[in-house]
């Protein structure tokens, strides 16, 4: 994508994304009666899948990208099951599992060659988040592939992400996750100060942060 003079950077989506997370599990863990969090919350996981693209295009090593994604999804399954399930539980598997398998796909179709066998990649990586149950399943890997097929098209992107976010969960609270297509349409292609390892750290820290708050104080 094209650099633009005005907008908002890589560095502040990250952050849009990560308050939006936090306040989506604070609701989903501590206060599960108040819907209005769970639609803060419901822009994180768009924007992520957005900002993923943005990396796979730019990185230089996609595999050590994967290998990343893949060693913080094992590391954040503890956290993740604790906070939402209480114990280990492994019948619904964190987000990193999707964005590990969504980053799959979009190597495959970075291949030159990419033709039908991209297309078994995607439907393989697909089929293993819904029969994983990760989060967001299928339909995550479809909204990654969308952001990678379209990614020079910045406005049709994200009109086929809401169409598609429409389509699988109609007028349900996963439907206030259209209007995380505002902050991406003003993306201007610059990546800001690095925060590297900032989410994937704080993706399994404050899971059991609120695990032990609801512990403490819920329990």
């Amino acid at each position: 994508m094209a650099e633009r003079s005005f907008g908002i950077s890589g560095f502040t989506l990250k952050w849009i994304a990560m308050v939006s997370m936090v306040i989506d599990h604070t609701g989903a863990i501590l206060f599960p009666q108040y819907l209005q969090f769970r639609m803060v919350g419901r822009l994180a996981f768009p924007i992520y899948c957005f900002l993923l693209v943005e990396g796979a295009v730019h990185t230089k090593d996609i595999r050590k990208y994967e290998r990343r994604l893949l060693i913080f999804a094992f590391l954040s399954e503890v956290p993740f099951d604790l906070a939402f399930y209480g114990g280990l539980d492994f019948r619904h598997q964190n987000v990193f599992f999707t964005l590990f398998l969504g980053l799959l796909v979009v190597e495959q179709y970075q291949k030159r060659r990419a033709g039908l066998n991209s297309f078994f990649v995607f439907l393989a990586a697909m089929l293993a988040g819904e029969a994983l149950n990760t989060d967001y399943g299928g339909f995550g890997v479809v909204i990654i592939l969308i952001f990678y097929l379209l990614y020079q098209y910045a406005a049709m992107k994200q009109a086929a992400f809401v169409m598609a976010n429409f389509l699988s969960y109609g007028l349900s609270v996963q439907a206030y996750a259209g209007f995380a297509a505002v902050p991406m349409l003003l993306y201007n292609g610059k990546r800001g100060p690095s925060m590297k390892y900032l989410f994937y750290v704080c993706y399994p820290f404050h899971l059991l942060a609120l695990y032990l708050i609801k512990r403490a104080f819920l329990s």
